[in-house]
């Protein structure tokens, strides 16, 4: 085996190793026992499970058949436990029949597998069985990111704002993504990614691990977006809050800093970034970054109006724009008109 395959295998080793121990907390050791730890616990282990059977079949092929028929069969169940895991912190529930649902797909992957072992039927195995196991986790993959766009168009746009959870079930799906990719591109006979996908499962685990450091002192978090969702701070509290904003925002310009956070505008006020991205989001209906682009615009269209001496792309920096192309769709969304057409309205009259 050359160094760059020891390589290879130690990382996926590892990956498969943490992935292991990470499933055994999520099932056991967990603090408070929310459903979707157990789901995601489960998630793990069969994950782990796959990825340890193609580390170690991609370095030594003369393994008994029996455990690629483990490993393929492992492969069912990852696609509804993703679903599972998203969809119980989404909605605090999850469909009554589940465990129905998960029994047939194991009485399924018995039946099939005592009837048609890998050892007798690997044609059967390699074409039609691994074809029918893509197109199953595909589905489950497109209805987990469907069931959670909302969630996923937050981050993507702003991951700062964003809360500890959300980023924690984001990079729960796009990991299961990525794996799915690297898995699908080697079903492709795409040259070198069975290397690829143990790389990938680490970096997975280790992220996730990573996570858990980051929250160790209140871990839990990270499992309460539907409590972070569904909360809505009474009409008194909003009132306040937003008063303070308003305030602070007008008094201090505060939108002009480039680099402004949400921590940075919740220390202002005195509140912790949670109130401060949830009184946005449920109560204003818009994000940490749509919000400070309001006060950045409204201040836009008042320079534009009284001086024509300034270039439109100076404007945008001197409102707390970084970049022209930000300031230019920013403006648009917020005016439904290009900076420019606004200037040359505002000069016809």
């Amino acid at each position: 085996m050359s160094i760059g395959k020891e390589i290879v295998f130690f990382f996926g080793a590892l990956g498969t190793f943490n992935g292991f121990i990470l499933s055994l907390y999520f099932l056991f050791f967990t603090k408070k026992k929310y459903l979707s730890n157990y789901f995601l616990g489960a998630l793990l282990f069969v994950l782990s499970t796959r990825i340890a059977v193609t580390v170690f079949v991609y370095f030594n092929n003369d393994l008994p058949k029996t455990y690629l028929q483990i490993g393929l069969s492992a492969c069912l169940f990852i696609g509804p436990f993703l679903y599972y895991v998203l969809k119980s912190a989404i909605h605090n529930t999850v469909l009554k029949h589940w465990k129905l649902h998960l029994g047939i797909w194991f009485l399924a992957v018995l039946i099939i597998g005592l009837w048609f072992p890998y050892q007798n039927y690997p044609v059967l195995w390699n074409y039609y069985f691994v074809a029918f196991i893509f197109l199953q986790w595909f589905s489950y993959l497109f209805v987990s990111g469907y069931e959670i766009r909302i969630l996923l168009q937050k981050v993507i746009s702003n991951y700062e704002s964003s809360s500890a959870a959300e980023k924690w079930f984001s990079a729960i799906f796009f990991g299961n993504a990525l794996i799915f990719l690297a898995y699908f591109l080697g079903f492709s006979r795409v040259p070198f990614v069975s290397c690829i996908t143990g790389a990938v499962a680490f970096t997975f685990v280790l992220y996730l691990i990573i996570l858990i450091l980051l929250h160790r002192k209140r871990t839990d978090d990270l499992f309460l977006l539907s409590i972070q969702k569904s909360k809505k701070l009474s009409e008194s509290e909003s009132v306040v809050i937003l008063q303070k904003l308003q305030k602070i925002m007008n008094e201090k310009a505060l939108y002009k800093n480039p680099n402004l956070s949400l921590k940075d505008l919740a220390d202002e006020i005195n509140i912790s970034s949670h109130q401060l991205s949830q009184f946005l989001n449920n109560n204003l209906g818009r994000n940490f970054t749509s919000y400070i682009n309001e006060f950045r615009i409204d201040a836009a269209c008042s320079i534009i109006t009284s001086n024509d001496k300034l270039t439109l792309e100076s404007v945008g920096y001197d409102v707390g724009f970084n970049s022209k192309s930000t300031f230019f769709a920013a403006f648009k969304k917020h005016t439904g008109t290009t900076p420019l057409n606004y200037q040359l309205q505002a000069l016809s009259t």
